[in-house]
């Protein structure tokens, strides 16, 4: 059991952008994100979820804008000059999260890596790759596709056709 933890971790090692929302720092694979911008325009898109916010146009594209802190069901925040958007690409399709602020890109090694804990039934941690363990604090590695649900991924496309 021990040698598939390992190659589970050696899969995940690799460059992470980590960003915080609240008091806690994640981080998603680098090979993930297209870009990070200001906060923008967003325009609202009637009947979506409320952590969908909605769509901005980026250099001619329309990109949908999720704000992560909701979609975690955290408490919304005012946005400051800190807040920006990852734009990120998942299964060929572009979406923008909403983050308190970027930190910075980390290398995190296999060694670094411990294993999503159990919460007990009834709690998802899908979403969650793992812990990383670097310079003293715990980034906890988001799978953004666990994130970014088909619903999320189906509502994208949609504002993509348009």
């Amino acid at each position: 059991m021990e040698a598939v933890a390992d190659k589970k971790n050696q899969d995940q090692e690799g460059k992470y952008l980590t960003f915080v929302l609240g008091s806690e720092e994640y981080g998603i694979a680098i090979l993930r994100v297209r870009e990070i911008i200001g906060l923008m325009d967003i325009t609202t898109v009637p009947q979506t979820p409320e952590y969908m916010k909605g769509v901005i146009n980026l250099r001619g594209k329309v990109i949908p804008v999720i704000d992560l802190r909701l979609k975690f069901s955290m408490q919304e925040e005012e946005h400051t000059q800190e807040t920006c958007v990852i734009v990120t690409e998942v299964n060929s399709t572009s979406i923008g999260i909403i983050v308190d602020s970027v930190s910075e890109v980390l290398d995190i090694k296999s060694g670094e890596i411990e294993d999503t804990p159990s919460f007990g039934q009834g709690i998802d941690t899908d979403f969650i790759m793992g812990l990383g363990k670097v310079k003293e604090k715990i980034v906890i590695m988001l799978d953004i596709e666990e994130v970014l649900s088909s619903e999320d991924l189906e509502i994208a496309k949609q504002h993509e056709d348009t």
